[in-house]
């Protein structure tokens, strides 16, 4: 069983990294550091959108219109820790 808790931390550190590399990406993106017209850039950016796309769009199902700043990231950062948090602290159960 604690096989299993270690899979699900696993898994949730691949998508924390994910997440992570999405967030700072996109910041390169808009200061102008990064070019999406470079092909390595443009597949790497192509290809961390379509793996967190389907979890932003739900978050953004229910977030109000907030003009062009997009809080889905945030909300989907917070949310991966404490489910982060509380795997943690049920880890006894896996045991």
């Amino acid at each position: 069983m604690s096989s299993l808790y270690q899979i699900l931390n696993l898994l949730l550190d691949v998508v924390w990294f994910i997440m992570i590399a999405h967030i700072i990406m996109s910041w390169l993106i808009n200061f102008q550091v990064l070019n999406t017209r470079q092909p390595l850039v443009a597949q790497i950016w192509y290809g961390l959108n379509r793996l967190l796309e389907p979890i932003y769009s739900r978050i953004r199902q229910f977030l109000p219109d907030m003009g062009g700043l997009d809080l889905a990231p945030l909300i989907a950062f917070i949310a991966l820790i404490a489910i982060r948090i509380i795997l943690q602290n049920n880890a006894a159960f896996f045991y």
